[in-house]
């Protein structure tokens, strides 16, 4: 059997369809002033966080990825069937195997359909949709869907105030095809890692390190642990550099996006990055007030806020980025082509 090994030719990828869902229970801030020693003021100044909604017992992060992903198919007006690979990007899989990909897969009956999970917590959205456009490039597949999703409710310590007040449950899913003639689609990436924070935001139990048993779960390993101020000083100085370094690389100034659509974990980080960007207030995108973080969820979600405060169009240049748990960080540019 002979092999045709001649490149393909390269081709564009572009975002044509969106889809978010979340769970309708919510848990305000008074909610939480009953439950942990804090208030609605103290939570607000920090984080910039008013309510987050979160699962019923029983739901899971795939039921999460597929009400989102049968949103976006919808509104693209294909079935299921047509997806030919699957990204799910989760910090929070149902299971640790099979992946949450297979499951959606079943769920959604996309038939035909591979698929893989990708864990690289709150930068785990950012970095599937490149891994979903590479093989749109490539010529690989036509129809690829990329889905961020979490169930954060699931590793949140309710007793623990510096964790509970900032995680909420939610997902959202983007489909990838080929750009036409005369769109852009992705622009361009840089992504890192730097593992030595690894201890400043982690779950300690349910791996192969610390194996679940009744002693890990009497020493709260199977929950978030978090060093709040070494986090955010990270993250702070980490999303105003890898955007900057992007935006350079393309020659582009903050002044020229159009939507700058970040993580959403702390509204002050957020401001700062667009501060330093000179990018103006109103091409910010802020939900967090509404959502929390909902980890692989923020940015997707993020994107359908823009749509409806009708601040995304088509032709629009946008900056996502990232930054969270490994440590990792994630910057992305693309022009909206929906």
């Amino acid at each position: 059997m002979k092999f045709d090994l001649r490149p393909r030719s390269l081709r564009r990828a572009k975002i044509t369809a969106l889809g978010t869902y979340v769970p309708p229970r919510l848990l305000t801030n008074a909610d939480l002033e009953k439950m942990v020693h804090t208030n609605d003021q103290w939570i607000v100044e920090r984080t910039g966080i008013r309510e987050r909604h979160l699962v019923d017992p029983g739901v899971a992060t795939s039921d999460l990825a597929v009400a989102a992903a049968r949103i976006c198919l919808a509104e693209r007006g294909i079935e299921p069937s047509e997806v030919e690979a699957i990204i799910v990007a989760t910090v929070t899989p149902d299971m640790l195997f099979p992946a949450t990909a297979c499951l959606v897969q079943d769920k959604l009956g996309a038939k035909g359909a591979w698929g893989f999970d990708m864990s690289a917590a709150c930068c785990a959205f950012v970095y599937a949709l490149q891994v979903g456009a590479k093989l749109i490039e490539s010529g690989a597949h036509k129809k690829v869907l990329v889905i961020g999703a979490d169930v954060m409710s699931s590793i949140i310590d309710y007793k623990d105030r510096s964790t509970c007040i900032i995680f909420g449950d939610g997902a959202g899913a983007v489909l990838l095809e080929p750009a036409e003639e005369g769109e852009v689609g992705m622009i361009d990436f840089l992504h890192e890692i730097d593992g030595s924070g690894a201890a400043s935001l982690y779950m300690p139990g349910g791996g192969s390190l610390h194996p679940p048993t009744a002693e890990t779960v009497a020493k709260n390993m199977h929950v978030v642990h978090q060093e709040g101020q070494a986090v955010y000083k990270f993250a702070v100085r980490k999303m105003s550099e890898a955007t900057e370094a992007l935006l350079a690389r393309n020659g582009i100034h903050g002044s020229d996006l159009d939507c700058f659509i970040p993580h959403q974990a702390n509204k002050r980080i957020i401001v700062s990055t667009a501060e330093r960007l000179g990018i103006a207030p109103e091409r910010v995108i802020i939900n967090i007030d509404r959502f929390g973080n909902t980890t692989a969820g923020t940015i997707p979600l993020a994107m359908q806020t823009a749509r409806e405060e009708n601040k995304l169009h088509k032709g629009d240049l946008v900056l996502l980025a990232s930054v969270g748990a490994g440590y990792t960080v994630g910057t992305c540019l693309l022009r909206w082509e929906i």
